[in-house]
């Protein structure tokens, strides 16, 4: 078995990751700047916390100590950790290198090179910084994931709205599937390549539109669903169809499956 690193493993995938590499018996040891408190259901029961921001270097020597691989799922959004998001992906990469790691994998978005938007700009800068380093990479490329577009539904339909991007069409993926792709990357046999890219995406593509009408009908939810115009770099690379990765299906879970099963909570 292996000593896992995930870093950023109390996000959305890096939860998953943690679940399922503690699932199959590795250890692992989970790097946040928040960790959760003891007792919150976020926190894993058998997953070691430390607390560190790969920004500064805080924490990250602690958590990278005996492991055998790291598994980026850090996100910097806005702000100083979208500025600073490539660099935390140096001095990560840095400090697994001294610590003895052998493999890094990163999570990334389908063709995030392919557009000016800031935040897959980001990315993409990112994805060179693992591409240069002197540790054996893998960058797991996934399409948009189901739970993305059930928010933008959910928040629209709070004032009766149910938005939807004209022209825009979706080939979602369960972040559980995602976390099963980055767990297979960081535990398979060497292949003797320095730098991988892999990209994944889910059973199926759908108009949004389409897409909206299931989440009501699941979900219960009232709202008129309307088409809205995305300007600039985001709503052309969403109308290119750039989002999409229909030759490399790898989730098998679709919209309406992976909405059925959390009913509930949406």
């Amino acid at each position: 078995m292996s000593r896992i690193c995930v870093a950023g493993g109390t996000g959305q995938v890096g939860r998953e990751v943690v679940g399922r590499a503690l699932d199959q018996g590795h250890a692992v040891a989970v790097l946040s700047r928040n960790p959760p408190p003891a007792g919150e259901a976020a926190k894993i029961d058998g997953a070691t916390y430390f607390r560190g921001d790969v920004t500064t270097g805080e924490g990250v020597p602690e958590a990278l100590a005996g492991a055998d691989v790291v598994i980026d799922c850090l996100e910097g959004q806005t702000g100083e950790a979208l500025k600073l998001f490539a660099t935390g992906g140096e001095l990560l990469l840095s400090a697994a290198l001294e610590a003895g790691v052998v493999r890094a994998v990163l999570l990334s978005i389908v063709n995030c090179d392919q557009t000016a938007y800031g935040f897959y700009r980001s990315k993409a800068e990112k994805e060179r910084v693992y591409s240069r380093s002197e540790l054996e990479t893998v960058t797991v490329r996934a399409t948009q994931f189901h739970s993305l577009v059930a928010r933008l539904f959910a928040a629209g339909s709070r004032v009766g709205l149910v938005p939807t991007i004209r022209g825009a069409r979706f080939q979602t993926i369960s972040p559980g599937e995602v976390a099963a792709a980055l767990l297979e990357a960081a535990l398979e046999a060497p292949t003797g390549e320095r730098h991988r890219l892999r990209t994944i995406g889910g059973p199926e593509v759908k108009d949004m539109k389409a897409m909206a009408q299931t989440w009501k009908r699941v979900t219960g939810a009232r709202g008129l669903v309307i088409g809205l115009p995305l300007p600039g770099p985001m709503g052309r690379f969403l109308r290119e169809g750039r989002n999409l990765a229909p030759g490399e299906p790898y989730g098998r879970e679709t919209f309406e499956g992976w909405l059925e099963k959390r009913r509930e909570n949406l």
